[in-house]
């Protein structure tokens, strides 16, 4: 049975997508089976993947209008069920009783085939994240090194207490992922144990692995390749890998 991971955060420009898609491939390449969900509507991990936002999408399982079996596609970097741009009216139209359990519910049928489901969710509390939360087993926290970034992961705890409570009392915050991290830097530090004090209040931790700024991730995205496909030796591909090992507790 698939353990299912979201990487969630409210604040945009954090290192969401880039870890979702980091995730999804290094947990590939160590032999694992590994589906990425994009509920982003901006798209960004559909585009990295190459996969095509016409069709069957995230979009059409949540309204319940396509099989989860058929939005999936395979793709390069792994399978994908891809985002919608649809997707940015969810709070509009998702709106009937259980609409927090519309993915959770989709996802019985095919949890089973994939050792990872990786979810990428957007920059928002909104009821495509909730869907998120209340599917998932944990919750990874990308946080990038500003005090800003910092301060929504309280707003973050806040709507995760009650998704919880009603939906999903086993949600586990696997623990924060600092990007754009850099050591040299005072800020870095400073803000490092900003995180481990917001680490402790909530109840989990800061990754040991810590994701440096690096120009060969932009290049990646823009070649739509994965960081290890792009550049497999660069220090950043490092950062990922260690992280990915401390996630890592299946095997290959």
């Amino acid at each position: 049975m698939a353990r299912i991971i979201s990487i969630t955060n409210q604040k945009g420009g954090v290192g969401k997508s880039t870890t979702a898609e980091a995730l999804t491939a290094g947990l590939k390449l160590k032999g694992h089976s590994v589906l990425a969900i994009d509920l982003d509507p901006q798209g960004n991990l559909t585009h990295t993947s190459r996969a095509s936002a016409k069709g069957a999408t995230a979009l059409g399982v949540l309204t319940g209008d396509v099989k989860v079996e058929n939005a999936i596609q395979n793709t390069e970097m792994g399978d994908i069920i891809p985002a919608h741009s649809g997707l940015a009216g969810a709070d509009a139209f998702i709106t009937d009783t259980g609409k927090e359990y519309r993915l959770k519910e989709a996802l019985e049928n095919i949890k089973d085939n994939y050792d990872y489901i990786i979810i990428d969710t957007p920059p928002a509390l909104g009821i495509l994240t909730v869907n998120a939360l209340t599917a998932a087993d944990s919750i990874i926290i990308p946080a990038q090194c500003d005090i800003y970034s910092l301060a929504g992961i309280d707003q973050l705890f806040n709507t995760i207490k009650p998704v919880r409570k009603y939906c999903n009392p086993d949600l586990q915050i696997e623990g924060i992922l600092l990007t754009r991290y850099s050591a040299r830097t005072t800020l870095s530090k400073e803000v490092a144990e900003l995180a481990e004090q917001l680490a402790e209040k909530i109840g989990t931790k800061v990754f040991k692995s810590s994701i440096r700024e690096a120009v060969a991730i932009k290049e990646a995205q823009i070649l739509q390749k994965s960081i290890f496909d792009h550049a497999p030796s660069s220090k950043v591909a490092g950062d990922y890998k260690q992280f990915i090992d401390e996630i890592d507790t299946k095997g290959a």
